[in-house]
C-alpha cells in the first residue's frame, strides 16, 4: 500500500495538484482536524520498503451513518478536496461510491445547516473517486492481482520451504492453514507453488467421500518414497454441504486413518506483514500513477473506477461492476453453484485450479493413455530460478498425456554426449522450490553437435523437444530448425519456454527467473539504503546483470526507489551524468540524504561502473560520498519466488499440451514428421495472453548483436521511475485499453486537491 501512497503523492505533486493524507481511513475523514494533512514530496520518502500503510487504516462505523458522511463531506470541502483516491477492499470501495453518489445532497444539507455557503456548493459540486484494490486475498473480480497478494504469497512460501526441510527429516505430514475466508487464491497458488499433496479452497469443495480419496493419495505418496506430505487449507474451506473443513479436522483425520505424525501450522497475520515484494511495489507504483491520471480525467458523467491489472496491462474498470461481480461469487458459493464461482473468479484463477488438478495427483498407470511418443526436456543457457518448476510441470503433464518423458542433462552439449535418461512422475517431486537447474544447463549451441544430437534423437526415438532456457535456447531452436533440410530427426515439434534472469527473450514480456532476480536486487538495495541511514549524504552505485537488456536495472530502480538507472536501450552522455549528479546534490539539501543509482552491466562500454563511481565521487566532493556495489551472480541463485514457480509451472504445462496436439497433427504412416515453421515455437506472455509464436517469425523482432528484442514493453515505465525520483519528464501512457493521456496539463488547468 505504501508504494501506492508514494506514487499518488508524487504524481499528484508532479501535475501541480495539492495532495492530502487522510489518516486512519474513513475514521480520519469523519474526525477531520489533524487527520487530514497536506503533504510534500519528502513526506513519502523511505516508505517503499515498509509493509502495512504509513497513513493507517481503520474500520469505521460512523462512516456507515448519514451523519458520519455529512461530517466527512464538511471536512473535505473545508480543504477544497474533491478528488479521492481510495486504497482498500470491496467494502472500502463500495463506501466510497455511496459517498460520491450522495455528495451533492450532502453539500446542500450542509448549506441548509449554514455550515457552508452557496458558493462552496457550486464550486465543489462533484466528487471524483478512483479506487485501487489493496487486499492480500486477491478476491476482487476484474483484476488479476490485487496490491499485497504477491507479498502474502512470499510469506507463505518462505514458511512452506522452511517446514518442508523439517517435515522431510521427521517424515511428517503438515497441515498449513492460510488466509482467505471467502477466496481460495492464496491457498491454491501456494499449493501450486510448493507442490502440495492436497488443497482445500472455498470455491471448489472436495466431492463426497473426499476423506477416503485424500488418505489413499497420501499413503500412495508415502509408498513412492515421499517422506513428507503437505496439505494446505484456506481458512474458509468448506465441503459440498457448505460445512467448514478446518485444519484440525484434517489433522485428526490423517492421524486416525493413517497414523502419520501430523502437525498443524496456522500462518495467521504473518501473511499481512513483512516487506513488500518487488512485484507489489511495481504494481502499486503503476496503479498509483494511473489513479492520479484517472482522477484528472474524471468528469461528473464518468462512473467511479478502479485501476487494476489485466495480464501485464493497467486498465480502468467501473467500480460498481467489479463490486457486483465480486458479490456474485459469494452468492454462487452460498447457493452451491461452485463451478460458476470458479468461472466468476476469472481466467487466471481457473487456470491455476486446472493446472493444480493436472499436476498434483498421478493417474494410475493402468488408466493412463499410451501414445508411444517420446518427449525430451532440456535446460539451455544460464541457470534461472523456476527452471525446475517448469521441468516438473512438463514431465508430469507429459506423463498424464501418455508420453514417455526423457530428461537431457547439461543442455545441447549433454545431448550430444548421450546424457539422456527416462524420467518418471516421482523423480520430479519436490522440485518446485529448488533454485538453479537440477538437470544442469550449458550455454553451448547445437550447431557444432548437429550430427551427434541427430544420432541421439534417432537412438532414443525422440519425437518432440521442449527447451527451457534463455537467449541461447532461442538461438538453439533457430539452428535446429535450419538443420531440418539435412537431418530428418529434427523434423519434430519443438517448443521453447523462456527462462532467464535477464528477461531478454523476444516474444515474451516475462521470462522465468526474472522475478526472483528482481526480488534479490530489491532486497539488496533496501539493505544498502538502510546502511546509509546512519551515515548521511551517501550515494550508492549498484551494478546489475542482464547483458545488454536493462530490464533488471530499470525495474529494480522502480522497486527500490532509485534516483537513476543507466541502461543500454536509452543512450546517455556526459551531460546526463552531470545532470544526475546535480540532481543528487540538490537532493542532499533536503531531508532525504542518500542516493541510489543502478547501472546495467553493459549499458555503455566506456561509462563503466568504476567510471561512474569516480565521476560521482569527484563531482560530489564536499556534498556526498560514494560507494559502489556489483551484485553479480547472487541474482541467478536463490529459491524461486512464488511468481516464478507459478509462471514456470503454468507456461510449461501449456507448452506440453501444445506438443501433444502437434504430435497428433504430424503423426503420419507410423512416424512423426513436422517441418513447417509453426512446429518450432516459443511460448511467451504477450500483454494479456500466452501466445505460441514460430521462432522464425521472431527473427525480425530481434537484435541479435545485443541479444535483446527490438521493442520492449517496460521502456514505457521509464518516465514513471523518473517522475517518482523528481525528474522533469513527459509521461505518455497512450496504451490501448486505457483512456488517452495528455503528456502534461496546459498551464491554465490547475486540478483541485487530491
Amino acid at each position: 500500500m505504501n508504494a501506492a501512497v508514494r506514487a499518488v503523492v508524487r504524481m499528484g505533486i508532479y501535475v501541480k495538484a495539492k495532495v492530502y493524507f487522510v489518516y486512519e481511513g474513513y475514521q480520519g475523514m469523519v474526525d477531520g482536524g489533524d487527520n487530514i494533512v497536506e503533504v510534500s514530496w519528502e513526506s513519502v520518502s523511505s516508505i517503499l520498503q515498509v509493509g502495512g500503510t504509513v497513513i493507517g487504516s481503520a474500520r469505521c462505523k460512523s462512516f456507515r451513518t448519514h451523519e458520519g458522511r455529512l461530517q466527512a463531506a464538511y471536512n473535505l470541502v473545508q480543504r477544497g478536496i474533491t478528488n479521492l483516491c481510495v486504497i482498500g477492499g470491496d467494502g472500502s470501495l463500495t463506501g466510497a461510491n455511496l459517498f460520491r453518489e450522495e455528495w451533492s445532497g450532502l453539500l446542500e444539507e450542509l448549506a441548509q445547516n449554514g455550515k457552508i455557503d452557496a458558493e462552496a456548493v457550486k464550486k465543489y459540486a462533484y466528487l471524483n473517486i478512483v479506487g485501487m484494490v489493496g487486499s492480500i486475498d486477491n478476491d476482487f473480480c476484474g483484476t488479476d492481482m490485487t496490491i499485497g497478494t504477491d507479498s502474502a504469497l512470499h510469506r507463505i512460501i518462505e514458511v512452506v520451504d522452511a517446514i518442508m526441510t523439517t517435515a522431510q527429516s521427521h517424515q511428517r505430514t503438515f497441515v498449513l492453514e492460510v488466509m482467505g475466508r471467502h477466496c481460495g487464491y492464496l491457498a491454491l497458488v501456494s499449493a501450486l507453488a510448493c507442490g502440495a499433496d492436497w488443497v482445500f479452497i472455498p470455491e471448489y469443495p472436495p466431492e463426497e467421500g473426499w476423506e477416503d480419496t485424500m488418505c489413499v493419495k497420501l499413503s500412495e505418496n508415502r509408498a513412492r518414497k515421499k517422506r513428507l506430505n503437505i496439505i494446505i487449507v484456506a481458512e474458509g474451506a468448506i465441503d459440498c454441504h457448505n460445512k467448514p473443513i478446518t485444519s484440525e479436522k484434517v489433522k485428526d483425520l490423517v492421524v486416525q486413518r493413517l497414523g502419520f505424525d501430523t502437525r498443524v501450522t496456522i500462518l495467521g497475520h504473518v501473511q499481512r506483514g513483512g516487506t513488500p515484494s518487488a512485484f507489489d511495489r511495481i504494481l502499486a507504483s503503476r496503479m498509483g500513477v494511473e489513479a492520479v491520471l484517472a482522477l484528472l480525467e474524471a468528469t461528473p458523467a464518468t462512473p467511479a473506477c478502479v485501476v487494476s491489472l489485466s495480464g501485464n496491462q493497467a486498465v480502468r474498470l467501473p467500480l460498481m461492476e467489479c463490486v457486483q461481480m465480486t458479490q456474485e461469487v459469494q452468492k454462487a458459493m452460498d447457493e452451491g453453484r461452485f463451478l460458476e464461482a470458479v468461472r466468476l473468479r476469472g481466467k487466471s484463477f481457473e487456470n491455476n485450479l486446472n493446472t493444480y488438478k493436472l499436476l498434483a495427483h498421478k493417474i494410475p498407470d493402468a488408466e493412463l493413455p499410451k501414445t508411444n511418443f517420446n518427449v525430451a526436456v532440456l535446460n539451455v543457457g544460464a541457470p534461472a530460478a523456476g527452471m525446475n518448476a517448469a521441468v516438473r510441470a512438463a514431465v508430469r503433464v507429459g506423463i498424464t498425456e501418455g508420453h514417455k518423458m526423457f530428461a537431457v542433462i547439461d543442455g545441447f552439449e549433454g545431448f550430444a554426449k548421450g546424457k539422456i535418461k527416462e524420467i518418471s512422475w516421482g523423480d520430479v517431486g519436490g522440485w518446485t522450490g529448488q533454485g538453479g537447474s537440477i538437470l544442469g544447463t550449458k550455454r553451448t549451441l547445437p550447431a557444432k553437435y548437429l550430427e551427434k544430437i541427430a544420432e541421439q534423437m534417432r537412438t532414443n526415438n525422440i519425437n518432440a523437444l521442449m527447451v527451457i532456457g534463455g537467449f541461447e535456447a532461442y538461438l538453439g531452436l533457430l539452428e535446429l530448425s535450419a538443420a531440418r533440410e539435412k537431418y530428418d530427426e529434427f523434423c519434430v515439434p519443438m517448443v521453447m519456454v523462456p527462462a532467464t534472469v535477464s528477461n531478454n527473450v523476444p516474444g515474451s514480456d516475462f521470462s522465468i527467473g526474472a522475478d526472483t532476480a528482481l526480488n534479490t536486487i530489491t532486497d539488496t538495495c533496501d539493505r544498502i539504503k538502510q546502511s546509509a541511514s546512519g551515515t548521511k549524504r551517501r550515494v550508492f552505485i549498484i551494478e546489475t546483470m542482464g547483458g545488454y537488456c536493462g530490464y533488471l536495472a530499470n525495474m529494480g530502480a522502480l522497486a527500490a526507489g532509485a534516483d537513476a538507472a543507466y541502461i543500454f536501450e536509452e543512450q546517455f552522455d556526459i551531460r546526463e551524468l552531470q545532470a544526475n549528479v546535480e540532481h543528487l546534490t540538490e537532493k542532499m539539501k533536503t531531508s532525504i540524504q542518500r542516493g541510489l543509482v543502478l547501472r546495467n552491466e553493459n549499458c555503455n562500454e566506456n561509462y563503466t561502473t568504476d567510471f561512474i563511481y569516480q565521476l560521482y565521487s569527484e563531482e560530489g566532493k564536499g556534498v556526498f560520498d560514494c560507494r559502489k556495489n556489483v551484485l553479480g551472480h547472487m541474482q541467478q541463485g536463490g529459491a524461486p519466488s512464488p511468481f516464478d514457480r507459478n509462471f514456470g509451472t503454468k507456461i510449461s504445462a501449456k507448452a506440453m499440451q501444445w506438443i501433444s496436439k502437434k504430435l497428433k497433427e504430424t503423426y503420419r504412416k507410423g512416424k512423426v514428421f513436422a517441418n513447417t515453421e509453426d512446429s518450432v515455437c516459443l511460448l511467451g506472455m504477450r500483454r494479456r495472453n500466452l501466445v505460441f509464436q514460430p521462432v522464425a517469425e521472431l527473427k525480425s523482432e530481434t537484435d541479435f548483436v545485443h541479444r535483446i528484442p527490438k521493442e520492449q514493453w517496460w521502456l514505457k515505465l521509464r518516465p514513471l521511475m523518473k517522475i517518482l525520483a523528481k525528474y522533469k519528464t513527459s509521461y505518455d501512457v497512450s496504451d490501448s485499453g486505457q483512456l488517452e493521456h495528455v503528456a502534461m496539463l496546459p498551464k491554465e488547468a490547475v486540478p483541485a486537491a487530491i
